[in-house]
């Protein structure tokens, strides 16, 4: 009768006090006390880790994301490492228990997340001046903490709402099937909405990341960026490649050279328009055909006239590094042609761990496609054939070539930047170094072939006489993309353990998993360093170019003056 007439009263209580009831039922359940004990405390754990250093410095938004979705992982491993216990142990802790733990928590968990918070706002410091970068403002930690308590609150908000969908949708199976095979479909309904759900503001992250215009073919790159006439380019009205089959980065691509103006001030003598030619992915319907169209439109344009020839793999994106590129043509005054092929739209970090193997399929057909028009010429009439790539461009043109042999014989000079580890050459001549030679700078081989530097000191460094032709692996000591590896997460890092590189942070402590987790999170932002640290390569392709291929006459001060040049190239 009671219930009854409580039940008759609730009816009778208006429509807006009812949902203020529920909601604030909903918000007691986030109070404190609704939260795992064991997850907290992995909380506070992972959060503290979360502030100690990685290979390159964080901002304090970066920062609050990196805390906010480690002390979520930290929440979720506390929680099963709880519930395991309790099950190995038959019971659960008596209430008087479970209040001083909560008090425990409380008088040593702040304290150690205040501390590690301290010692991580002076680690970022040390880092940032490290790569000659602004240190951060000392109050960031303010909105740092506000943001990633956020996070960290909207990510278990998150996960208890899957965990209610699939309690409802067990208990809407139940009458129907049996409980055991209920749960298991409600797990499944729930994992493929979240995962779809996922897999589309994942696309479209990865899109509006990109930059890349093949969704939209018309969508304008840049008011300043219009086809080009000259019939050196792809995309002219001469060219087998259509404009609108280049894409945004193929756009830029083809007409971001250096004008003859520019090139004939800085060499003093009248200049030649580069060559560059650029296959998008809309520019054939596969990579073979892709590239056999690409080395077409270089013997229309004229690319195997040309002193030098030059074979530059695109990243992920389909950039191809600008600096890399001009610092030949400024060399060379514009006899030089430059030929890229396109295979992924996705970022370089993603498109690594996702979809290597189509960045090697591109590297090899299109090299051996140019090797091949290129054997055919006499041999006094073929330009020097050079090849260059950055980041995944590096990986992905390894894979024209069997060892180091094979480069020597096909090449006349090789300039990687930023090489992912996982690349069998390099992987190989890293494994292989010369015994006292650390894994961030190797020397293979006292250096007679292959150079790996980190500043321009370390091209000449090795003692023996460097042969021709000459290749260059150029990785710097801070970059993750060069020591990502997932072995990390269960092995302690040569390049660790070893004498360090000077732009490493002397607090960076290997840690289980922890560590790989790091890296990954630096990933997408490794080339917003100032040059000289992390992914940025450009302060090294005038010295590298002119150790590798330089053009005769060519000398130290020449070098300086393209140093001066490249460094206003905007990425």
């Amino acid at each position: 009768m009671v219930g009854s007439v409580t039940v008759r009263r609730q009816a009778k209580q208006p429509v807006w006090k009812r949902l203020g009831s529920r909601a604030a039922r909903r918000l007691r359940a986030l109070w404190p006390p609704r939260y795992s004990l064991a997850g907290l405390i992995g909380t506070v754990a992972f959060a503290s880790v979360s502030f100690t250093p990685s290979l390159l410095p964080r901002g304090w938004l970066l920062q609050a994301a990196f805390t906010g979705i480690t002390a979520a992982v930290g929440y979720g491993v506390g929680v099963a490492l709880g519930r395991l216990v309790r099950t190995l142990a038959g019971t659960s802790p008596s209430a008087k228990a479970r209040r001083v733990s909560w008090l425990l928590l409380a008088l040593l968990g702040i304290p150690v997340l205040a501390w590690t918070l301290w010692l991580g706002q002076d680690w970022q410091r040390r880092l940032h001046l490290l790569m000659g970068m602004p240190p951060p403002d000392p109050y960031a930690w303010l909105p740092m903490l506000a943001v990633a308590s956020a996070a960290l609150l909207l990510i278990i908000a998150a996960f208890r709402l899957l965990r209610w969908l699939v309690r409802a949708l067990t208990a809407k199976l139940t009458p129907r099937v049996r409980p055991r095979v209920a749960r298991a479909l409600a797990v499944a309904v729930v994992f493929v909405l979240v995962a779809a759900l996922a897999n589309g503001l994942l696309w479209r992250a990865l899109v509006n990341a990109s930059g890349d215009a093949f969704g939209t073919p018309d969508r304008p790159v840049s008011e300043d960026v219009s086809m080009p006439l000259a019939p050196q380019r792809s995309g002219s009205p001469a060219s087998l490649l259509p404009w609108d089959s280049l894409g945004r980065h193929g756009k830029n691509f083809v007409t971001s050279a250096p004008t003859v103006a520019r090139l004939s001030e800085f060499s003093g003598a009248p200049a030649q328009r580069p060559v560059r030619i650029y296959a998008g992915l809309n520019s054939a319907p596969d990579v073979a055909t892709r590239a056999a169209l690409a080395v077409r439109d270089l013997r229309r344009a004229g690319g195997f006239d040309r002193k030098v020839l030059v074979v530059a793999q695109a990243s992920g994106s389909g950039t191809v590094d600008p600096a890399a590129v001009q610092a030949l043509e400024y060399m060379y005054n514009g006899d030089t042609a430059v030929v890229s092929m396109q295979y992924s739209f996705l970022p370089s970090w993603f498109s690594f761990v996702t979809d290597r193997q189509r960045a090697q399929q591109t590297g090899k057909e299109l090299f051996d496609e140019v090797h091949r028009a290129w054997a055919a010429l006499p041999a006094e009439r073929r330009p020097k054939l050079l090849v260059t790539g950055t980041s995944l461009g590096a990986f992905g043109i390894e894979a024209a070539f069997d060892d180091l042999a094979d480069v020597r014989g096909r090449t006349d000079g090789v300039v990687l930047a930023g090489p992912p580890s996982a690349g069998p050459l390099h992987q190989f001549l890293v494994n292989h170094r010369d015994p006292g030679s650390p894994q961030w700078l190797p020397v293979y081989d006292s250096g007679r072939t292959v150079r790996f530097a980190s500043t321009s000191r370390d091209l000449w460094a090795p003692e023996a006489r460097w042969q021709w032709p000459r290749m260059v692996y150029l990785q710097h000591g801070s970059d993750p993309v060069v020591f990502w590896d997932p072995e990390i997460a269960v092995a302690r890092p040569d390049w660790l353990v070893e004498p360090r590189a000077p732009d490493v942070s002397p607090h960076l402590t290997w840690l289980p998993l922890f560590t790989f987790w790091q890296l990954t999170a630096d990933l997408p932002y490794a080339q917003d360093v100032p040059p000289g640290h992390g992914h940025n390569y450009r302060a090294l392709f005038a010295d590298t170019w002119a150790a590798v291929a330089p053009p005769p006459g060519w000398t130290a001060a020449d070098t300086l003056r393209l140093r001066s040049v490249l460094e206003t190239i905007e990425r």
